[in-house]
């Protein structure tokens, strides 16, 4: 930390609503301080110990101290980069100094100070003693000038998370001053915090200024009774918006859409190849119940790569084309629309429905053709990707809407989605009021249903955090005959055996992945790409057909790469992570992934669900470049140890924790500060039995309890 000498003039810290947009003012805005409580929020991260001095004499090297002394040498000298050296002299020392002389060595200086640091200036200083050519010194410690009655600080001094621009004594003085602005009564109701947990103000009063005798450990491990109050505080906030959220969502209505015996979803299930597991039966009927009432589903459905989610996905919009409403499946990738589209198509068109394919590569007049039969009931089912949310699209008579791999997609992007759904208007189909005759002809202020997929497993504590306001459904089993996969780390100077294996497998008939995680050379990081890879492969393999696929490719290039990969007509297909989700052709049973290092937990469990599609047994190599970092380590020892999906989503919250996992429910801001969803559990499980109880009895202390944790941010959790 640079020195700052008290004598520099103080800055000081007007109301934070008065936040000018220079300086060190801007960077608070930066770091999300902008209101009263926003600063009372802004906790220190660790404390340094300014309340008792240390004689030099006394301090031992590797100790952090603070010492006092009067300056009797300053001087700026060359030592292979320019210095600046002061000599410091504790009372009482003797003639030459030898038992109390410090010397302060600044490798970074400004002449103020040198001016501060004039010889026969008393300052006080704060750094680790090290044992030095001459003696004892400090390199770039804080140091203060000071009087010889100089009082102590009587607390431990806050150090906060920071960033440039905005020094430590400016965000002291502006939190101390917010601290006495801030509203930190208490709005909840006596008796419903645990005890003995300190009232809020209490708690932040103890954090900012601990006593010089406080426990560190237990401030530094949040485990201090001041620590469990604000993290009791942050997840009731959370568990009331995210309550809130889903009672205001039980008042609005949706249309009813009953399943009739003999109706379209029972005709596909007698059309199709293959019998529903019991887990997919079990979560049809979940979903199945839901659109059959009035108000508007907001569900999850989950299930491990591979599960089967794609046909409840076909089930559900049969039930909603049977009532005469329109569905739209929405996927973050044109890959994986397209793959859905193929399988919706082959299962919904013999049974005489409408698939409709709107994605932005549709253009002229074939966009135009869609967008006309979207807008009048015809397109009865419209899969794509973000061009389903675009203000031209105008669905007739939506009542469904499916968002698949749903943490891919940005909080904005999602609540647009829900917007413009809330927003859309048409006409009731035909003969609907026949069986629901308590609606209005118009289907303004009636919402979609809405059923989002993830193949990435939420994990309890997250499910009731993140997605309290959410009903969960989850396939926790995979259909029968698909192989097991064996998964491999090899380190990259064994890449040759890896092409060997390829050659193998390519020999027996199998088609084999390789993914990169780059498309062209970086001179930032060292890594193999996809372009440099094909061009090895193809000339390992010159009798075989070697693919490139990646997400720069123009839409009609990539899928003709993937037609000739998935008929069998390329035996190997060299690709960036736009296969991550959504492709599958049985006949792939190996898998390789460059630099497996550098993906995420989560990303390695999707590619890896590319193969074990078929009856043989797959494989997957993780190739890494070393020395891997410990989260690299833990990631592929994940990977090798277990093929579990839910174990994997267990151990990447181990990992990564829940704002990182989440993505920002997903992006970029995390929601939960400073709790700690599995070392917290006994708290989350008193403010979820809690926030039911204040917003039936005291719904007025309820929002203003969400108002001072959340602000604005409450609307992310209803995304």
């Amino acid at each position: 930390m640079s020195a700052t000498p008290e004598s520099s003039p103080a800055p000081q810290a007007p109301p934070a609503a008065a936040v000018a947009k220079s300086g060190p003012k801007k960077a608070m805005e930066k770091l999300g301080l902008k209101r009263d409580i926003d600063l009372a929020l802004h906790l220190p991260l660790r404390y340094e110990d300014e309340t008792r001095l240390v004689p030099i004499a006394q301090a031992g090297e590797g100790e952090t101290v603070q010492c006092e002394g009067v300056v009797r040498e300053c001087r700026v000298e060359l030592r292979g980069r320019r210095q600046l050296i002061v000599r410091l002299m504790e009372d009482g020392a003797d003639t030459r100094g030898r038992a109390a002389e410090l010397t302060l060595r600044f490798l970074h200086f400004y002449p103020s100070h040198q001016k501060s640091l004039a010889v026969g200036t008393r300052v006080r200083v704060r750094g680790e003693i090290r044992g030095g050519f001459f003696g004892r010194e400090m390199v770039h410690p804080t140091f203060r000038t000071v009087d010889e009655d100089t009082p102590l600080a009587t607390s431990l001094t806050p150090v906060y998370p920071t960033s440039a621009g905005l020094p430590q004594a400016y965000l002291r003085k502006a939190i101390a001053a917010a601290m006495k602005r801030a509203p930190l009564e208490e709005v909840l109701p006596a008796g419903t915090v645990p005890r003995p947990l300190p009232s809020l103000r209490e708690a932040l009063d103890y954090l900012h200024h601990p006593p010089p005798l406080a426990r560190l450990g237990s401030l530094e491990d949040h485990s201090h009774p001041a620590w469990q109050r604000l993290k009791f505080e942050e997840l009731l906030a959370q568990q009331l918006s995210q309550m809130k959220a889903q009672r205001e969502r039980a008042r609005l209505r949706a249309p009813m859409l009953p399943t009739r015996p003999g109706g379209l979803q029972e005709q596909l299930l007698a059309a199709l190849p293959f019998a529903l597991t019991g887990a997919q039966r079990r979560v049809c009927e979940e979903i199945a119940q839901d659109l059959a009432r009035p108000q508007p589903m907001h569900r999850l459905l989950q299930g491990d790569v591979g599960s089967g989610k794609t046909v409840v996905a076909a089930m559900s919009a049969a039930i909603c084309i049977a009532a005469g409403w329109q569905c739209a499946l929405m996927a973050p990738t044109e890959i994986l629309a397209e793959q859905h589209f193929r399988k919706l198509i082959g299962w919904l068109e013999p049974l005489g429905i409408q698939v409709a394919w709107l994605t932005g590569s549709v253009k002229g007049k074939a966009r135009q053709k869609m967008l006309d039969a979207v807008a009048d009931g015809s397109a009865q089912l419209v899969v794509g990707t973000h061009a389903v949310i675009e203000d031209k699209v105008q669905f007739r008579f939506l009542g469904l809407a499916i968002v698949d791999e749903q943490h891919r997609f940005g909080v904005a992007q999602r609540l647009a989605l829900r917007k413009k759904l809330e927003s859309s208007s048409g006409e009731m189909p035909p003969g609907y009021g026949d069986h629901v005759p308590h609606l209005p002809a118009q289907r303004s202020g009636i919402e979609p249903h809405m059923l989002m997929m993830s193949a990435t497993p939420i994990p309890r504590t997250l499910a009731m955090t993140y997605f309290a306001d959410l009903d969960v459904s989850t396939i926790d089993e995979l259909p029968p005959g698909r192989s097991p996969i064996v998964t491999r780390v090899f380190a990259d100077g064994r890449r040759d055996e890896v092409i060997a294996k390829i050659a193998d497998a390519v020999a027996e008939g199998r088609q084999v992945y390789w993914v990169c995680p780059l498309i062209e050379e970086s001179e930032a990081l060292d890594l193999k790409n996809a372009t440099e890879t094909h061009a090895e492969l193809s000339a390992a393999l010159p009798e075989r057909m070697i693919g490139l696929l990646h997400g720069r490719m123009p839409p009609a290039e990539k899928a003709a790469v993937m037609s000739l990969f998935a008929s069998g007509e390329m035996q190997v297909l060299v690709a960036t992570t736009v296969i991550e989700v959504g492709v599958d052709v049985p006949n792939a049973s190996l898998m390789v992934i460059e630099h497996a290092e550098r993906f995420g937990l989560s990303q390695l469990h999707q590619l890896r669900g590319r193969v074990g599609r078929g009856s043989v047994a797959s494989v997957c190599v993780l190739i890494y470049t070393g020395p891997l970092s410990q989260t690299g380590k833990e990631r592929l020892r994940a990977m090798a140890e277990t093929t579990d999906g839910f174990e994997i989503a267990r151990r990447d919250l181990d990992i990564r924790g829940p704002g990182e996992f989440m993505g920002a429910r997903q992006s970029g801001a995390e929601l939960l500060r400073f709790a700690d969803l599995q070392e917290d559990a006994p708290l989350l499980q008193a403010a979820r039995r809690l926030a039911p109880q204040l917003l039936d009895a005291h719904p007025a202390a309820a929002a203003k309890h969400v108002d001072r944790w959340l602000g604005s941010k409450a609307e992310f959790l209803k995304a």
